[in-house]
């Protein structure tokens, strides 16, 4: 069964077996503190930062540390290389940003010496769940890379592709984004989207439908594509949208979630574990989601 919105992926922890461990890094962050407490029966928390903060904060949330595990670091870079050490020896399943920026902790991942990358590329992906969309959708990469070459839209590809089959679907349908269907040789992202449904086609990206170039429209709404006569294998029925761009990638993702109301989880994929990297402006929902979909991702299957 493939999995259509966030209440059928939550379901899916029912049949975790043990909770996963996650490491928040410099964990005095409130939402992400009650993110994790709501979901204590399937995660093994352990608070990297000021334990004295951490104490208190968990305290003003109405939690108790009992059977949580605090690990007191004494400054931002210790922590990300303490989160990145403990998933390296197997000891958490899931690294979760908390008060830290992000190259900070995104620096220790990627150390070629004790990090934990995992394939040539680190990409973010952005599942949604839409009041007018009949599934969930994922947007990728609006979070790390920011002008994507071919190669590299395959590797975001691939990672985007690990969301869907380990949600249930065979053939997840991928539109290469751009501003329309035909082919204009002076837009690179239009030229690469054809060339990236060739690789699909001849078997060098496998596992999936990759449509390209095509427009956001006829990537979301069968009305429009049926309107428009467009002929190819994606009418309005996207699973992944494989934007051009960062730029691209952080708007979309933001006119979704500010502007149609859209749920969404989000993680970096490509190192050893999934990679929580909610913003400043996230809500607990969002980390909570998003926390459920890092669960569901670090299943081996």
């Amino acid at each position: 069964m493939s999995i259509k919105n966030f209440d059928e992926l939550s379901k899916l922890l029912d049949k975790e077996s043990t909770p996963k461990k996650i490491a928040i890094v410099n964990a005095m962050d409130q939402h992400s503190l009650e993110s994790i407490f709501s979901l204590k029966q399937y995660v093994e928390p352990i608070l990297i930062g000021n334990a004295s903060k951490i104490k208190d904060m968990i305290d003003s949330i109405g939690q108790t540390i009992d059977d949580v595990q605090i690990i007191e670091t004494q400054s931002d870079v210790e922590s990300a290389e303490k989160a990145v050490e403990l998933a390296k020896n197997g000891q958490a399943d899931i690294i979760m940003k908390g008060k830290i920026q992000t190259k900070d902790l995104l620096k220790a991942v990627v150390n070629k010496e004790k990090g934990i990358r995992k394939s040539k590329v680190l990409s973010h992906v952005a599942l949604y769940e839409l009041p007018n969309y009949s599934k969930l959708v994922l947007s990728t990469d609006g979070g790390m890379v920011l002008e994507p070459s071919l190669e590299q839209k395959k590797e975001i590809i691939h990672n985007a592709l690990f969301v869907f089959h380990q949600l249930g679907y065979k053939e997840p349908k991928v539109a290469a984004l751009s501003a329309a269907e035909q082919v204009n040789e002076k837009l690179q992202d239009s030229v690469e989207g054809k060339q990236l449904k060739e690789m699909n086609q001849n078997g060098e990206i496998p596992g999936c439908i990759i449509e390209g170039p095509i427009s956001l429209d006829l990537s979301l709404s069968e009305e429009i594509a049926q309107a428009k006569g467009y002929q190819g294998k994606i009418q309005g029925d996207a699973d992944i949208l494989l934007v051009p761009n960062i730029t691209a990638g952080n708007l979309l993702g933001k006119a979704f979630s500010v502007t149609a109301n859209g749920k969404m989880a989000g993680a970096v994929l490509g190192a050893e574990v999934p990679i929580i990297l909610t913003s400043r402006g996230s809500t607990t929902e969002e980390k909570f989601n998003s926390i459920i979909l890092s669960i569901v991702l670090s299943e081996k299957k």
